[in-house]
């Protein structure tokens, strides 16, 4: 469903991190075009 698509990823400090859900969307070919980290109180 998300071969060959492009993402936008928004992680959580103390949630999922947004570069290991980049590393995932890449094992099916997903590009991240913006990527981002944030800590949420």
């Amino acid at each position: 469903m998300l071969r060959g698509k492009k993402a936008i990823i928004i992680g959580e400090r103390d949630g999922v991190a947004s570069p290991a859900i980049e590393a995932c969307l890449k094992t099916v070919d997903t590009t991240a075009i913006f990527s981002l980290t944030q800590c949420y109180v």
